[in-house]
């Protein structure tokens, strides 16, 4: 299998789109995905970026992606974030995976980042297993909390 990891470009946001959507489905929350096209191209390739990601391309199809930002740490300095790695369904256990996720912390030893972070739910099993083969650690100490401003 030929998979290129590469830097995203804009003209991938639709494909990018799409494997977020599969995740959600994934997460039993498809639902949730309220993102425009436009809001997520800009967010990504407008005048003021805020994310970055990885494409893994097969045969000029994107069949996964690790999108990340970075994010400042009053206590560590700054890190990357790591919103979303998701790798298409039928392809999964294929080593993509692995090649985002190590393309995302090369880039972040690179910059110098103090570390790479991310959320992974608790009952995604697979997710867990991938992870800890890199030491990660898990803290359960923590509960997210989010609060939606738009449209109220």
């Amino acid at each position: 299998m030929n998979i290129t990891i590469r830097k995203a470009v804009a003209a991938d946001c639709p494909q990018m789109l799409q494997l977020i959507k599969e995740l959600a489905l994934y997460e039993k929350a498809p639902e949730e995905v309220t993102v425009s096209m436009d809001e997520f191209v800009d967010a990504g390739f407008g005048s003021t970026p805020v994310w970055e990601a990885f494409v893994a391309e097969l045969d000029g199809r994107i069949v996964g992606i690790s999108l990340f930002y970075i994010r400042y740490s009053t206590w560590k300095g700054r890190r990357l974030y790591l919103e979303d790695i998701v790798v298409t369904a039928s392809l999964r256990g294929q080593g993509i995976g692995k090649r985002l996720f190590d393309a995302t912390l090369h880039l972040c030893k690179e910059r110098q980042y103090s570390g790479l972070v991310w959320q992974v739910l608790e009952w995604n099993t697979p997710a867990i297993r991938f992870y800890e083969k890199y030491g990660a650690t898990f803290d359960g100490a923590w509960l997210n909390a989010s609060l939606t401003t738009k449209n109220q």
